[in-house]
């Protein structure tokens, strides 16, 4: 997540990035009024027709390595006919920018919308989420097989952040103590080409599409992935799919197992793998706590309403995660 100071929309900016991609000035205004800010600012617009993304981020809260890795690893995806989300070249035919302006410096790159809806939005019909299994257990075969030119950062590298992030920004002693046990943890785990690659990290039902026409899954935001065990996607399913079914748990076992079947079709699910699932949410929940007590450290001058409502809101997780770690 951006610091708070960079939660702010900003068009100015946004028109200054599109001059570097083609793009339809028509409706351009209201498109532009469904952005999100989270982990990146995302503007919507079009391009030919077609529904795009402008991603924006301040050099500081971002490693360029990262971004590179990033959008080798959908080249090559794409490039095995899996149904990732595809970057889109500038005009000057790259498919990421640094750009020096008067609000600072940013990266900036885009990507075409994916068909299909949120599987979040989706009901989680059965050959849905058999497909939704499928296509995380065929990411992580093609992970194993991948050997990248740019490399992303992988848990160790993570975990140094952290370490960083706790020093700076104050974290409690109950986070610094986990922080320690779960390094310790980590790197007990065995290493195997099959257990370990590059994984998505981000593998909610919001990220992924479910394109019925095609009967696929389609899968985009690939912003977070890192080297870790393939156990860490599987264990941030399991928790997502807990929060979008909590009021209708009785539905979990089942949706659980058919996620399951389709994952074991393409890639082969362990009890290795199950046994890893607890500490992997110990890293996440670790990176999360590190990445919001770095957003919250932020103030402007004046904060409207929406913004202390947020600040509040993320105490209120910060404060969660701590408690856990006691």
């Amino acid at each position: 997540m951006l610091k708070l100071e960079n939660m702010f929309e900003n068009f100015d900016l946004v028109r200054e990035a599109l001059a570097f991609w083609a793009h339809d000035e028509e409706k351009l205004e209201e498109m532009l009024g469904y952005f999100r800010i989270s982990s990146n600012a995302v503007y919507p617009f079009t391009a030919g027709g077609k529904v795009c993304f402008l991603r924006l981020a301040p050099v500081d809260e971002k490693v360029e390595g990262d971004i590179l890795g990033e959008l080798e690893f959908i080249r090559y995806l794409r490039g095995q006919g899996y149904p990732a989300l595809k970057a889109v070249a500038s005009v000057s035919g790259e498919e990421l920018l640094r750009l020096e302006t008067v609000y600072g410096c940013f990266y900036a790159s885009v990507f075409e919308g994916v068909d299909g809806v949120q599987m979040v939005d989706s009901g989680y019909p059965r050959e849905a989420v058999y497909a939704y299994g499928r296509a995380l257990g065929r990411l992580h075969a093609l992970s194993a097989a991948y050997v990248p030119t740019v490399r992303k950062r992988s848990y160790v590298d993570i975990l140094e952040w952290i370490r960083e992030v706790l020093e700076e920004y104050g974290g409690s002693k109950g986070a610094r103590q986990e922080l320690e046990k779960v390094r310790k943890a980590l790197d007990g785990l065995p290493k195997t080409a099959e257990n370990y690659g590059l994984v998505h990290y981000d593998f909610e039902p919001d990220n992924v599409f479910w394109d019925a026409s095609e009967r696929v899954c389609r899968v985009i935001d690939f912003d977070d992935g890192i080297y870790c065990w393939y156990a860490l996607d599987l264990a941030q399913v399991w928790d997502s799919l807990e929060d979008e079914l909590e009021g209708e748990k009785e539905r979990l076992p089942e949706i659980k197992e058919t996620f399951l079947e389709g994952y074991d079709e393409e890639y082969a699910y362990t009890q290795e793998t199950e046994s890893m699932l607890a500490l992997m949410r110990r890293f996440v929940n670790l990176r999360s706590y590190a990445r919001l007590i770095r957003c919250v450290s932020s103030r402007t001058a004046e904060e409207p309403d929406w913004l202390a409502e947020l600040r509040e809101k993320l105490n209120g997780k910060i404060r969660a995660l701590e408690d856990g770690f006691r």
